[in-house]
């Protein structure tokens, strides 16, 4: 699933592709037919990302909701526009561009009021200005839940997704393990500046890489990572293989039901 920066991402290049511009939005597909019908035409005024959901607000304020999950992907062009090609949820075509949208978790139109219950029903999100870490603080002091699983969980800290949340603890070197209620304040704001670093670096660099600079391959004369998900990490999808800072092999388990990757060595359970 894609995590918050690539959300991020698509909020500023749709904006750059049709904010201000009447937008044609149609369903090849069919299954967003009632609602496409509802955005045609309109004057798109804005985007914007909230942790791993996109918004795009039209004029007569109609929110466009979209959630990629799983198996959610935009794909874009220049005209001439081309013939759907698959299961094609929506399409966008603005003065000189096209958008389509596959497979997505959600696509629907949301009133004013159902955009504020997404909104409150949503955590911190690290790459928005106006978010605020203390109210997420609360919620972690307050739980006895291991701080990987807090870290997921999307009412706490929006946006943040497995990659993120597995290294900024090797990071810190804490282990996943770690209750909430055992993170002090001052322990709390290093990571969230941390994550809040990484996430925007993933907004300017359009992938994750974790590692400082004496561990890149350059600096350790070693192998650039092989992996779809690309970019440099410590621990993610790494397991066996040597912890980069002391050659320990890398720990999997499950936890939450998410995959949890972690260095015995650098990060032990503390009492």
């Amino acid at each position: 699933m894609p995590e918050g920066h690539t959300i991020h991402r698509l909020a500023t290049r749709h904006r750059e592709l049709f904010a201000g511009h009447p937008v044609g939005v149609s369903s090849p597909q069919g299954r967003f037919a009632s609602g496409a019908a509802l955005l045609d035409g309109r004057v798109l005024r804005d985007t914007e990302a909230y942790g791993k959901h996109l918004l795009h607000h039209y004029e007569d304020d109609r929110t466009l909701h979209v959630h990629l999950g799983l198996y959610g992907k935009f794909t874009e062009g220049e005209p001439p526009l081309p013939d759907p090609v698959g299961q094609v949820r929506m399409r966008m075509t603005g003065p000189a561009h096209w958008l389509d949208l596959r497979g997505p978790t959600a696509c629907e139109v949301l009133e004013p009021p159902a955009v504020e219950l997404l909104r409150a029903r949503l955590g911190a999100d690290p790459l928005r200005d106006d978010a605020d870490p203390a109210v997420a603080y609360t919620r972690i002091r307050s739980s006895t839940k291991p701080l990987f699983a807090l870290l997921l969980d999307q009412s706490i800290v929006a946006g943040c997704g497995l990659i993120y949340a597995n290294e900024v603890l090797f990071r810190a070197g804490l282990s996943p393990l770690t209750p909430g209620t055992r993170i002090d304040r001052e322990l709390w704001a290093a990571l969230w500046d941390d994550l809040r670093a990484l996430m925007k670096e993933g907004v300017a660099r359009g992938r994750i890489d974790t590692v400082h600079t004496h561990h890149t391959p350059e600096a350790m004369s070693r192998a650039p990572r092989v992996d779809r998900h690309g970019g440099e990490v410590y621990v993610y999808r790494r397991a066996g293989q040597p912890c980069l800072v002391c050659g320990t092999a890398v720990s999997l388990g499950p936890l939450a039901g998410r995959n949890l990757y972690w260095c015995p060595a650098c990060q032990p359970a503390r009492t």
